[in-house]
């Protein structure tokens, strides 16, 4: 027999009848260290569903998000001690199916709620409570303001120093992430310029306000900027790195801020990076009294919290537009389970999505919820 908790908790600590949680599930697990991510991960079929501890929630995970940075992960470039296997995946939104004498101060079964934390591309995600997030409700929209939303809102607000009138350049504008940063300057009342892949994501970005957009296939970025703003840009949102940066550190205005939130074109690389010409750095900030500043979400969890909250009521009112790509638009149809996360992964690096791509866990078992 199998203990699952202690059995004065009762029911109301596991919802046995309507969860039916079973003993073994599903999950993804770094095997080997690569940035190749399918060389690195392997769906594990038959793991033991974990417990929750006194102060914890086992969170059955509905959507998980796709970020850039899970080959980071896979390739073992966050932190150099952790050796496989580990598992993999930051952030999911679900319901609590079981949770310790502690954390019911809290949260009851089947309540609905997002996290971020190591671990969520599996069935079941033991979550300590004072790291998830209550929800109204389980909705992919709610998961894309988790990493991407929080990365824009926090990385803008503290590093950006928008106001009336700047000029503000997102760099890949129609990703999980750069959709936000375009919605936040826009509400600044910035003037916002995004880059994109193709007409299909100019017109997303029309769609949320951007005031101009240059399709990098179609159009020279460089040319595009020198003659539409010759005074330069006083924001970049940059997140794709290599000849990216370089064209948008030349593009920078007097005093103008670089934000580096990633590098997205080196991370399939051996070295996880792509070279830049950093050599005349000192001399292009110097002479404009420009800043390159980089920013890491778990270096600013002190105010984690409140962002998300300021996002989840931004989107509650109507004021912020949370596009998820389900990847219905892929040659095999949308992400469902977690055997398509391997297929995400490929979908986001191939630059198809627009906004954040999202993938959903069915669930067979008999529930209520």
């Amino acid at each position: 027999s199998r203990p699952i908790l202690d059995m004065s908790y009762s029911r109301q600590f596991l919802d046995f009848q309507g969860s039916s949680i079973p003993s073994s599930m599903k999950k993804l697990v770094v095997t080997k260290l690569s940035q190749n991510f399918r060389e690195a991960v392997t769906l594990q079929q038959d793991s033991p569903v974990p417990l929750p501890g006194d102060g914890d929630l086992l969170v059955r995970n509905r959507f998980v998000g796709i970020n850039a940075s899970d080959i980071n992960y896979s390739a073992g470039r966050y932190d150099a001690s952790v050796k496989p296997p580990f598992d993999i995946g930051f952030e999911g939104v679900g319901e609590v199916v079981a949770l310790g004498l502690s954390a019911s101060a809290h949260y009851s079964v089947g309540q609905a709620v997002a996290y971020v934390k190591a671990g969520s591309f599996a069935e079941y995600t033991v979550v300590p409570a004072r790291q998830a997030v209550p929800l109204p409700s389980v909705k992919p929209e709610f998961l894309t303001l988790m990493v991407s939303g929080a990365t824009a809102y926090l990385s803008l607000k503290e590093l950006g120093d928008l106001s009336e009138g700047k000029k503000v350049l997102v760099t890949a504008a129609a990703g999980g992430t750069g959709q936000f940063a375009v919605q936040l300057a826009k509400k600044a009342k910035c003037h916002v310029i995004g880059t994109c892949s193709s007409d299909e994501k100019g017109g997303f970005l029309k769609s949320i306000g951007c005031d101009r957009t240059i399709n990098y296939k179609t159009e020279n970025v460089e040319s595009v900027l020198r003659k539409d703003y010759p005074e330069g840009v006083d924001v970049v949102y940059e997140s794709v790195g290599g000849k990216m940066f370089d064209l948008a550190l030349n593009a920078l205005a007097i005093k103008g801020r670089l934000i580096v939130i990633g590098f997205i074109t080196g991370y399939q690389n051996p070295t996880g990076l792509q070279p830049v010409k950093a050599e005349l750095l000192p001399a292009k900030l110097l002479k404009k009294s420009a800043s390159v500043r980089g920013f890491f979400l778990n270096h600013y969890l002190s105010d984690y919290k409140m962002a998300l909250q300021h996002l989840l009521k931004m989107y509650e009112r109507g004021d912020l537009v949370c596009e998820v790509d389900f990847g219905d638009m892929s040659p095999e149809g949308k992400f469902t389970g977690l055997e398509s996360v391997f297929r995400a992964v490929d979908y986001m690096y191939m630059g198809k999505n627009i906004g954040k791509i999202v993938v959903e866990l069915p669930h067979s078992v008999n529930s209520k919820l």
